[in-house]
C-alpha cells in the first residue's frame, strides 16, 4: 500500500515547543529525548508484565519526575500492528540524561522475584532514542490510543522531510489538537536503534476517534503532491496501533 505521510502521522502539543532546527552552534531552546523500549512478548504471560510495571516501575519513574530528572514516561500495549507487544518511553531534555535515567530505574528495580516475572513475560526488546523534532510538549498529557509510524527513510534526504512536517505539515495536526480531534501529535527522529529512522505519532481519546481523525487526514492529502515527496524520502514503514495503559505525570 502506498505510504502517505497524511496517514501515517499518528504523541508526544505545539509546534513552537520544538520549532524548526537551530542554526548551527545555536542550542536547541527546549530539547526532549525520548529513551523507548519495544518488548517482544508472550501474551499468554502480559498480565504479570502489566502488574510488574505497575508495582515496580511506576513508582520509580514518578520519583524521577518529582525530582525533575525525567519530563514523563509511558506504558504502552499492543492493539495492532506489528511484533513489538509492550512499549516503555521516558522522556528526557538530553541523551545523555535518557540514559543515565532508564540505568537508574534499571538499577532500581533490578531485584527478584517480580524482575524475574516481568522477564518470562516480555523476554527480549528493541532500545531507540528518539529526537523530537515538532509536536506537543514533553509534558502535554497523552490519549488513550495512539497511532505510531515507524519509517524507513533515505538519509541523505531525511532533512527535506523534517522540512515538510515543520513546515508545511504541522499546522494540521495544530488545529486538529485545538478542535479536540487529537489529543497529542509528534515527529522524532532516530539518534540510537535500529533500522527506523523517523516516527510520527498521534493520539485521541478513543481508538474510534484515533481513526476518525485519520481518516480525515488521509482524505486531504489524497491528491496534495507534497505527500508524493515525502513518499520517495521515507519509502517503507510499519504502523502499530498502541493502547496507552500508563503514564505520567
Amino acid at each position: 500500500m502506498k505510504n502517505k505521510l497524511f496517514a501515517a502521522l499518528a504523541g508526544v502539543a505545539t509546534l513552537s515547543c520544538y520549532g524548526a532546527s537551530p542554526p548551527a552552534g545555536q542550542a536547541e531552546a527546549n530539547p526532549v529525548y525520548v529513551y523507548t523500549t519495544y518488548y517482544h512478548c508472550d501474551n499468554a504471560t502480559l498480565p504479570k508484565a502489566d502488574e510488574t510495571f505497575t508495582r515496580l516501575y511506576k513508582p520509580v519513574l514518578n520519583r524521577l519526575i518529582a525530582d525533575h530528572t525525567v519530563l514523563s514516561w509511558g506504558w504502552l500495549g499492543h492493539n495492532t500492528g506489528g511484533d513489538w507487544g509492550r512499549a516503555a518511553y521516558i522522556a528526557t531534555p538530553g541523551v545523555n540524561a535518557a540514559l543515565a535515567a532508564t540505568l537508574n530505574v534499571q538499577q532500581q528495580i533490578d531485584r527478584p522475584p517480580p524482575k524475574i516475572q516481568f522477564d518470562q513475560a516480555c523476554g527480549s526488546s528493541e532500545d531507540y532514542i528518539w529526537h523530537m523534532l515538532a509536536g506537543n510538549d514533553a509534558h502535554a498529557h497523552r490519549g488513550n490510543a495512539a497511532f505510531s509510524v515507524y519509517y524507513v527513510c533515505d538519509q541523505s534526504r531525511e532533512q527535506q522531510a523534517d522540512a515538510l512536517m515543520k513546515r508545511v505539515f504541522a499546522p494540521m495536526y495544530d488545529r486538529l489538537v485545538a478542535e479536540g480531534k487529537l489529543t497529542s501529535w509528534g515527529w522524532a527522529e532516530h539518534i540510537v536503534g535500529g533500522k527506523y529512522r523517523r516516527l510520527a505519532t498521534m493520539t485521541a481519546p478513543t481508538v474510534d476517534a484515533l481513526m476518525t481523525a485519520r481518516e480525515g487526514i488521509v482524505n486531504a492529502a489524497e491528491h496534495d503532491p507534497l505527500n508524493d515527496v515525502f513518499t520517495s524520502i521515507c519509502g517503507s514503514h510499519q504502523d502499530y496501533i498502541w493502547d496507552v495503559k500508563d503514564q505520567g505525570p
